[in-house]
């Protein structure tokens, strides 16, 4: 299998501390020849961190020279995902995209549309697919230990985490808050486990009180009179099967713990925590709560990286694909539109 050319497009925090690395460890697979940002300094000062030959400041001249990619890694802010994707995949090639997909359904169904016409694959970095405890839950639900699954509540919350920089309080850039930023990483795995169907119902409360009033935050100081996001989200999804998912995300929240992300699944032969991995169930005719002490930490990024060049190479993996993305945004947009209510 050739080795394949990988370019960056967007120069912030997350090319340079996850994708970067990620693909800088697998060198037989994949080597990373350009970045590219809207401030060309930046780019050729992130490039030669890594040792990475060329820089731009326009992906067209990037596409048209020498160092032609086969790949995209695009770590732009959201709204930028649609544009730069659709870009790159008329451009024949592959595409990692950033989370969350796109800023509204649409969006997302023309990428996947693109992307298949294309036969190229688009995949979205759901790196939390990657731990080891969600890879022993979904073991445990496809051995049939936990049976039928009905209900999951998926949370990932933050006590006072509004971000004091960049634009997560950017409406018209970020797309939403809480949501769309944290939201989403669990309720993909949420989905996951449950063949990611569309929900048939769907009930949603917004609030944004918090972050419109002020006060002590975790995550840097943030500013009220600017704050275009929602700081708290909490919906019900009922799906055709009769199962649900409760799923409450939050910038900041008057809550003991300054993180909570987690899942719990209930099902009819046993339920599960995800963090830490325990499964509540019946051993020799009584309750236990069974532990697994022994799981190993791993780097998930680099495992969801790995997965991506593997779809991209014609191996099956567990990637989000560009199908359950559409699927997952147009969750989100529903979510918000019954907040709107």
């Amino acid at each position: 299998m050739p080795i394949l050319k990988a370019a960056i497009i967007g120069g912030g925090h997350i090319a340079d501390d996850n994708h970067i690395p990620a693909l800088k460890a697998l060198p037989d697979q994949v080597e990373v020849i350009a970045i590219c940002s809207r401030d060309k300094q930046k780019a050729r000062t992130l490039a030669d961190k890594h040792g990475v030959p060329f820089a731009y400041d326009n992906p067209l001249e990037m596409y048209e020279s020498e160092s032609k990619p086969d790949i995209i890694v695009n770590c732009t802010a959201n709204n930028l995902h649609y544009p730069f994707t659709i870009q790159a995949l008329q451009h024949d090639c592959h595409v990692f995209c950033e989370k969350p997909p796109a800023m509204n359904a649409a969006e997302a169904a023309d990428m996947a549309e693109l992307a298949k016409n294309k036969e190229k694959v688009l995949a979205y970095n759901f790196q939390l697919r990657q731990t080891e405890e969600y890879s022993l839950l979904k073991k445990c639900l496809e051995n049939g230990e936990l049976g039928k699954v009905y209900h999951i509540k998926a949370n990932f919350l933050r006590r006072r985490g509004i971000p004091g920089w960049g634009n997560f309080t950017n409406k018209t850039i970020q797309g939403g808050g809480a949501l769309i930023d944290l939201g989403v990483h669990v309720l993909d795995l949420a989905l996951g486990m449950l063949d990611y169907q569309m929900p048939d119902r769907i009930v949603a409360n917004t609030y944004d009180l918090i972050g419109k009033a002020g006060g002590k935050g975790l995550m840097g100081d943030w500013n009220p009179e600017t704050f275009e996001v929602e700081d708290g989200c909490f919906a019900h999804l009922s799906f055709p099967n009769n199962s649900s998912i409760s799923l409450s995300a939050s910038f900041a929240l008057n809550t003991k713990l300054q993180k909570n992300v987690n899942l719990e699944v209930f099902g009819s032969k046993a339920g599960a925590l995800l963090n830490p991995f325990t499964l509540y169930t019946e051993f020799a005719g009584e309750l236990t709560d069974m532990e697994f002490p022994h799981l190993e930490q791993t780097d998930i990024q680099l495992k969801n990286t790995t997965a991506f060049l593997d779809t991209c190479a014609g191996k099956p993996s567990n990637i989000c694909n560009a199908e359950q993305g559409a699927v997952l945004q147009a969750i989100v947009e529903k979510i918000y539109q019954s907040a709107q209510r």
